[in-house]
């Protein structure tokens, strides 16, 4: 039996689930546009526990999305995470933050590409194909019209960053999904536990967010 706490504060998107084998048993989030995670996180975590019959010294781990995404996000996120593994001596686990993104949707065939905003006509992302294995890494890019030219399958973009490409990728083989553009803490639930199960955890005490690119104001 595990039950581990899943935090994801990459983005917007100040998310909580609790799960069981993972299984997500509830959750909380909150989208908004000054990042309200700092006021939000742990409200939303004593409410799962509580609703759930649980206390903190129930859990056997927490899991955390580990970027790239909102430097003041992530920090967050990564620090409530080590200081919980910390004080109740459970392991840290680490998500790729763009994977949860992907697992936002589910496709038949062709390249799923979750694009997380970065400013201006940048984004954060990676290519997965139809079962999520990762087949191209974590960049930050730039995309211009011919952005993607040489590949022939069908594109499937999500996430927050995808919106300001509608005029600009305009071939028949993108499909945008514009209804899911945060990564969540539910689709964090299945993940964490594979992990779980491996013992596949990451150093509390020297684990950093994977910010990616340097620190801007405002970012």
């Amino acid at each position: 039996m595990a039950l581990i706490l899943n935090i994801e504060t990459a983005t917007k998107n100040c998310s909580v689930s609790l799960a069981l084998n993972g299984i997500t048993l509830s959750f909380r989030e909150l989208a908004e546009q000054n990042f309200s995670h700092a006021e939000k996180l742990h409200v939303f975590i004593e409410e799962l526990l509580a609703e759930n019959n649980q206390t903190f010294t129930d859990l056997n781990a927490v899991a955390v999305s580990q970027g790239p995404g909102s430097y003041t996000g992530l920090r967050i996120g990564v620090s409530s995470a080590k200081g919980f593994c910390y004080a109740l001596n459970i392991p840290l686990i680490a998500l790729d933050t763009l994977e949860v993104l992907s697992r936002k949707i589910s496709v038949d065939k062709g390249i799923i590409i979750p694009m997380i905003d970065a400013r201006r006509m940048e984004v954060y992302s990676a290519f997965f194909d139809k079962n999520y294995t990762l087949t191209r890494n974590v960049e930050a890019e730039i995309i211009e019209a011919n952005s993607y030219a040489e590949i022939n399958e069908t594109i499937h973009l999500v996430g927050d960053g995808i919106a300001k490409f509608k005029e600009v990728l305009v071939d028949e083989k993108f499909v945008f999904h514009e209804d899911e553009v945060y990564p969540s803490s539910k689709e964090m639930s299945f993940l964490s536990f594979e992990k779980y199960k491996k013992n596949d955890f990451v150093d509390v005490a020297y684990f950093e967010p994977y910010y990616l690119k340097d620190f801007i104001l405002n970012k």
